[in-house]
């Protein structure tokens, strides 16, 4: 699979998760197998403002390429110019975010919002690859606001146009959040009707359900999101799969700690000694999630303030304690539940107008 001129030897994407898809959580994906590793979301107008928060979010790690970073924003200059710094800075694939269903960018006009209005798309769009005319660009979408409100099909077409290299799609509205079930027959439709590459997203918890639906719809490949939260060795299993071999067997809990301890390593490396505890609290719930006897400690890995205190709290658990398989799709991070979609004024009343 391609994404422009870059070429992806497993068909595998990991989706940009906010607070999740650092460096550090994509350094320790990338050590079980081969995908695509994408920065979690990063402001346009932050990198333009060189805002010292934002730039080390978007930092990476000497050894990792290639470099993906994904972008917000809704301005068709500032997005060219940050396009245009971050090219030159050595990024080899830049994603931009038209999904987000968070009030704080649909109530300003951005996220999932957005491809509403088709003709600011058309010129966001002209905007990004006119900053960057030879770099490997995709934009990630959803169905559209709500059921009454789709856009995912005018938004795959001006995709293609406007000189985009590949488009995931989300099988559910902005208003669905996380519920329900996702649709891959959108997903499936996109990709008969573009000739550029379709990548599906949803409910994608095991390395089956992403070979399954690849053959169900014939998207080129899939975008792995909550499936991996607590549970990077899935793109190990992954790999093995789309090799034609068989996934090996999930690690047990002493492996886990093992994963634990390098991964809190990575994020004391990056955050430092007072922040990166706190990025492996929600870290240490998620890994620890359906193992019996971690019920009563998962209150406490989320004050944890070191990470020997971490590994303290998971002693009593045996090295040979086996992965449980109810915890592959155990609900980790999102919620469920549905949500009215927060829109500026007016802004359903004409996809054409301003």
């Amino acid at each position: 699979m391609r994404i422009g001129r870059l070429e992806l030897k497993v068909p595998v994407v990991l989706a940009p998760m906010a607070g999740v898809t650092n460096a550090p959580y994509r350094a320790l994906c990338r050590s079980f197998g081969q995908a695509l590793y994408v920065s979690e979301m990063i402001s346009a107008r932050g990198v333009l403002e060189n805002n010292k928060k934002t730039l080390h979010l978007a930092s990476f790690f000497p050894d990792e390429h290639p470099k993906s970073l994904q972008l917000f924003a809704k301005e068709p200059q500032v997005l060219e110019k940050a396009a245009r710094i971050l090219t030159d800075q050595g990024i080899e694939h830049l994603d931009l975010n038209l999904g987000c269903p968070v009030r704080k960018l649909t109530a300003t006009g951005g996220g999932s919002a957005l491809p509403y209005k088709q003709r600011r798309l058309k010129r966001l769009l002209a905007a990004f690859r006119r900053g960057a005319p030879q770099q490997n660009l995709s934009i990630k979408i959803r169905l559209g606001i709500d059921e009454d409100h789709l856009t995912w099909r005018e938004t795959g077409r001006i995709a293609q146009e406007e000189g985009m290299d590949a488009v995931a799609l989300h099988g559910r509205t902005a208003a669905q959040l996380y519920d329900g079930e996702a649709d891959w027959d959108p997903i499936a439709e996109l990709s008969a009707s573009l000739r550029i590459p379709v990548l599906g997203n949803g409910d994608l918890f095991d390395a089956s359900d992403a070979l399954l639906r690849m053959r169900q719809t014939g998207c080129a490949g899939v975008v792995i999101g909550r499936g991996c939260l607590g549970r990077p060795w899935l793109f190990r299993e992954l790999e093995a799969l789309f090799s034609g071999h068989s996934p090996p067997p999930p690690p047990n809990f002493g492996e886990i700690k093992a994963i634990i301890r390098r991964h809190g390593e990575l994020l004391l490396q990056f955050f430092g000694p007072e922040l990166g505890p706190r990025h492996l609290r929600k870290f240490a719930a998620w890994y620890t999630k359906g193992f019996p006897g971690t019920n009563h400690i998962r209150d406490q890995l989320v004050r944890i303030k070191s990470l020997e205190e971490c590994l303290a709290l998971m002693e009593h658990i045996p090295d040979d304690c086996p992965f449980p398989p109810r915890a592959i799709r155990a609900k980790r991070c999102k919620k469920g539940g549905r949500q009215r979609v927060a829109l500026p004024p007016g802004w359903l009343d004409s996809r054409e107008c301003e």
